[in-house]
């Protein structure tokens, strides 16, 4: 899962999708097909003493009828919602009891190109990375039994910090003891979605994990802020400690044992193969095109896996067949239980009645009215992907939904459709518009409340272009130089670096339109200037939302 636009739908600010694709409103929205929100609730002074309860009954299982049912309806809901929505290709899954039952591909893997979406297509994860990448960390990680001191034993308490070089948080207290766990869990503190402004400027992993201590910090392990960063740190310390890249210690751990031979975590992978979907994004028009390449390396163990539905439903078996796939038990059963144990709240109960939405080691958890354990993780690429996995643990029933097109809801509400009509024989709602309006919000999120296409009628003219050019510099964002060329002012950011027309609003704001993964649209640049009507520092507003975002002249 401004995939990733900050989404405060889930106790998250607005700045990406990359990731985490409405992780805790996609929460909320499962507990209301769980029927976990109570109606009308009032209530009594003096009640009187309530009856005891009946002798606890087990939540009624699934039939094969049920599930049967709901994979006869899954190739017509995918279709429906592919022509609503006009999302070019998906690739869906289901597994049931350790079998395979239904596995398909559907529409175009690039459009306007020959090449349908086979179960075979390699898409790109985003945030679906995550539960994928936890399952890498459970067959790293030492088993409870295992108490072997050797330089290669790693735990979920391993601390982060002498692992990665550079990397630290502000508290140096919260950076010695920070750990695997607290990163992978989303409770180390760091705001929401640090470091990924970073990437779109074009900054590599190295700088922007050495460059998170400038962050700063909530309460450490009692607050929850989706990081793909912090989750990176932690995947990373984990294969270094093993003394391998994380690409080597994925391909050992699990996709070469599980057979998951389409599966990479770098870009380059899923770049050369043949059988891809591409991104696309809906344009101004309305029609959907390929415009945008997504780079995911920095953050790879977050966001930057790529898989196929057919890759995707061995890893499933082995979700649901705790750890044993095809009779060989490939990752320690307890390790992987570990990670779907809620590690921090993400979504505290709106009402008394409601239920809580828990983060785990990589997963959503969360339980359903009957008390059954639900697990589930979205991806989503604002730049062109959405993916989803959905699962009980307790039915052995899970499914994968892969997509090739911008967030408008359809990964996610193919999912709750299907465990709808799993669970109660039809949908309980027509889950796509509800979706498509909470990713519809979040892209508002985060967007400039000015309208810097139309400046004010009494805006004040700027001053000289030499008071504005020259080379500033943030600790965090690195440097900022402010040229002309023969349009006006122009604005450099990033290590390439990347290059902004600066438009005149009024007096010394000027405004860019944003670029990437977290784009907002247009954007504030505010100078100020000394005595000398020289320009001492400036301010960019979409790169300013944990106060860094002011570059001084140097």
């Amino acid at each position: 899962m401004r995939a990733a636009k900050r989404a405060r739908l889930r106790s998250s600010s607005s700045r990406t999708r990359a990731v985490s694709g409405l992780a805790a409103a996609l929460a909320g929205a499962m507990a209301l097909a769980s029927g976990a929100l109570a109606q009308g609730a009032t209530a009594t002074p003096s009640p009187p003493p309530a009856p005891k309860p009946p002798p606890a009954q087990p939540p009624p299982q699934l039939t094969q009828a049920d599930v049967d049912g709901a994979v006869a309806r899954l190739d017509g809901v995918v279709r429906s919602m592919m022509k609503r929505t006009g999302v070019p290709g998906a690739a869906v899954g289901v597994v049931y009891k350790d079998r395979v039952v239904h596995l398909k591909g559907f529409g175009k893997r690039h459009i306007g190109r020959p090449g349908d979406v086979g179960a075979d297509t390699v898409f790109q994860l985003a945030s679906l990375s995550k539960p994928v990448s936890s399952t890498v960390v459970a067959a790293a990680v030492a088993s409870e039994e295992d108490t072997a001191a050797d330089a290669g034993t790693v735990t979920w308490d391993e601390p982060v910090t002498p692992h990665v070089p550079g990397f630290a948080l502000k508290d140096p207290w919260v950076s010695r003891h920070v750990t695997v766990s607290d990163l992978l869990s989303h409770r180390s503190g760091l705001p929401d979605h640090a470091g990924d402004l970073l990437e779109d400027l074009g900054y590599d992993q190295a700088y922007i994990l050495g460059h998170l201590r400038q962050e700063p910090l909530a309460p450490f392990r009692a607050s929850y802020a989706y990081t793909n960063f912090g989750f990176t740190a932690a995947a990373e310390a984990v294969a270094r400690t093993k003394g391998v890249s994380w690409q080597k210690l994925s391909e050992d751990t699990l996709f070469e044992p599980a057979g998951m031979d389409s599966t990479s975590t770098t870009f380059a992978d899923y770049e050369k193969a043949a059988d891809k979907a591409v991104t696309h994004v809906r344009t101004a028009d309305g029609t959907w095109q390929a415009k945008y390449v997504r780079d995911a390396d920095a953050q790879s163990p977050a966001g930057g896996v790529s898989s196929s539905a057919t890759d995707m439903m061995r890893w499933l078996r082995l979700q649901l067949g705790n750890g044993k796939l095809d009779g060989r038990q490939l990752i320690d059963a307890g390790n992987l239980e570990h990670t779907h144990l809620p590690q921090i709240v993400s979504q505290p109960p709106t009402a008394p009645a409601a239920r809580t939405g828990f983060y785990g080691l990589g997963w959503n958890v969360g339980y359903d009215d009957q008390g059954r354990l639900r697990l589930s993780h979205s991806g989503a690429f604002d730049l062109g992907a959405n993916t989803n996995v959905t699962m009980l643990p307790g039915e052995q029933l899970g499914i994968v939904v892969l997509t090739n097109g911008r967030p408008v809801g359809m990964a996610d509400a193919v999912a709750l459709d299907f465990f709808d009509t799993a669970q109660y024989g039809k949908p309980t709602t027509d889950w796509l518009p509800v979706l498509a309006g909470l990713y519809e919000q979040e892209a508002d999120v985060g967007k400039s409340p000015v309208d810097y296409a139309d400046p004010p009628a009494d805006a004040k003219p700027a001053r000289a272009d030499s008071a504005y050019t020259g080379t500033y510099h943030s600790a965090y964002y690195g440097k900022a130089v402010v040229t002309t060329d023969r349009n006006g002012l122009v604005l450099e950011l990033g290590p390439k670096p990347m290059r902004f027309r600066l438009d005149h609003y009024d007096g010394d704001t000027f405004s860019y339109v944003t670029a990437g993964e977290n784009q907002v649209g247009p954007t504030g640049v505010g100078f100020t200037a000394g005595d000398d009507g020289r320009a001492t520092s400036l301010r960019v507003d979409y790169l300013d939302e944990d106060g860094l975002g002011t570059f001084t002249r140097g």
